[in-house]
């Protein structure tokens, strides 16, 4: 092993533009694999931290008006959702929807407390199941619960951004008193808002507010949790077959979509998943063609050396060296290449993602109302890039192995001759 080690040294000292060349093509071919892959996983990171906000086995339920006419009824009749429609999305879907819940809306509201002003706030009347349906992040105290609707208590949960308008001074909000309207209601929960400027919903009881305005038996919207929807061709046929079970409960053409508006995040989730699957996809191929436009120049010039040696080997042969002998060297040679210019690849990817990560990656994008940030922790796992340098350390022994091979069977006479 010495002596492979001493000749290996040797060869490469005396052909230093095909080392630097081989090394090049292997270093390259490495950087550029992990360097895609960082791009893309920022793109997927961006995907995921954006969509932390949802819940994606949500599905809400808008009521429209008709744009068809339906058993000799005109188009243009608004349809009203009523509590009853909350009970038959359950029964008539056991296998798509989990449960679902109604939710009633009253705008318009001012809100005070003190001198402190709102002058148009949202109340939502809702069910403790519209946190997990909403994906709403409490910072502090609690959400609407079974009691609060029991007892039709007058409670609410504002935003944190309603928070600091209302209590300006640094009081705590939970517990304290918020006019709304002419009501007065409990703070009982703050939640955490997206930095929408706009952001003005506070949340009670659906019972409450249906009481206090009178909103009878309609309600607003319908927010169903969904199940077993994980493919598009799964979330189109729900979508279809429950048109058709509103469009016979409330009069109206089933294929008419403006009756009845749907919402659907699960849809939503898998068109993404689709789309992040794809981009992952599409960058490993890139990266391994990249990788294997390494591979081949490490091939080519490592034919070059075996037929430059071909003197060389004969006079090896000539005096006792086995084929497995001469094999073993050009393997070890190409291996040796490979491993030092893949680390050092393998490094300058790693070291570019980071770089990327603290330049990229730390800017916000202002949308206006919002800011987010657009290329989130555009980094590789360690396990990738081992498994990267790996490949191509036995994709560059490989390289090496069949030609050499092939040198090794010539008959010493022959590659003396040559």
């Amino acid at each position: 092993m010495f002596d492979y080690i001493i000749e290996i040294i040797g060869s490469l000292r005396r052909n230093r533009l095909r080392t630097l060349a081989t090394g090049f093509a292997v270093a390259s071919g490495l950087f550029l694999l992990i360097v895609l892959q960082g791009a893309g996983n920022g793109i997927i990171h961006t995907f995921e931290q954006n969509s932390e906000d949802f819940s994606f086995d949500a599905i809400t339920i808008y009521p429209g008006s008709t744009s068809m006419p339906f058993e000799g009824m005109k188009e243009g009749r608004s349809i009203q959702l009523d509590e009853d429609d909350q009970k038959v999305s359950e029964k008539a879907f056991p296998n798509e929807v989990e449960h679902a819940v109604a939710q009633v809306s009253q705008s318009g509201a001012s809100a005070s407390v003190g001198e402190n002003y709102l002058s148009s706030v949202t109340l939502e009347g809702v069910y403790p199941e519209t946190q997990d349906l909403e994906a709403v992040k409490m910072l502090e105290g609690r959400f609407i619960n079974k009691i609060d609707l029991a007892e039709q208590r007058k409670v609410i949960v504002i935003s944190n951004k309603n928070r600091k308008d209302l209590f300006k001074h640094g009081e705590h909000a939970l517990n304290q008193h918020v006019r709304v309207g002419s009501v007065s209601y409990m703070v009982v929960g703050v939640y955490k808002d997206d930095e929408m400027e706009n952001n003005s919903t506070f949340y009670a009881p659906f019972t409450t507010i249906r009481t206090i305005y009178g909103k009878g038996k309609f309600v607003d919207e319908l927010h169903l949790k969904s199940k077993n929807l994980t493919t598009e061709e799964a979330n189109e046929r729900f979508e279809e077959n429950y048109r058709k079970a509103m469009a016979g409960k409330h009069s109206y053409d089933p294929a008419d979509k403006s009756a009845l508006w749907i919402w659907n995040n699960a849809s939503q989730n898998a068109d993404m998943n689709k789309a992040s699957n794809i981009l992952h996809t599409a960058l490993w191929v890139l990266g391994l063609l990249t990788l294997l436009s390494g591979v081949t120049g490490v091939s080519n010039i490592m034919l070059i050396s075996v037929k430059e040696r071909t003197h060389e080997f004969g006079i090896r042969k000539a005096i006792g060296a086995k084929p497995h002998n001469i094999i073993g060297m050009v393997v070890m040679e190409s291996i040796v290449i490979t491993t030092i210019f893949g680390y050092i690849g393998m490094l300058l990817g790693i070291f570019f993602c980071e770089y990327m990560d603290a330049t990229v990656g730390s800017q916000t994008m202002d949308m206006g109302v919002f800011q987010q940030k657009y290329f989130v922790d555009p980094t590789v796992d360690i396990s990738t890039c081992i498994t990267a340098t790996i490949v191509i350390i036995i994709a560059g022994a490989l390289a090496g192995f069949f030609p050499a091979r092939k040198a090794a069977k010539v008959k010493p006479i022959e590659a003396l001759r040559g």
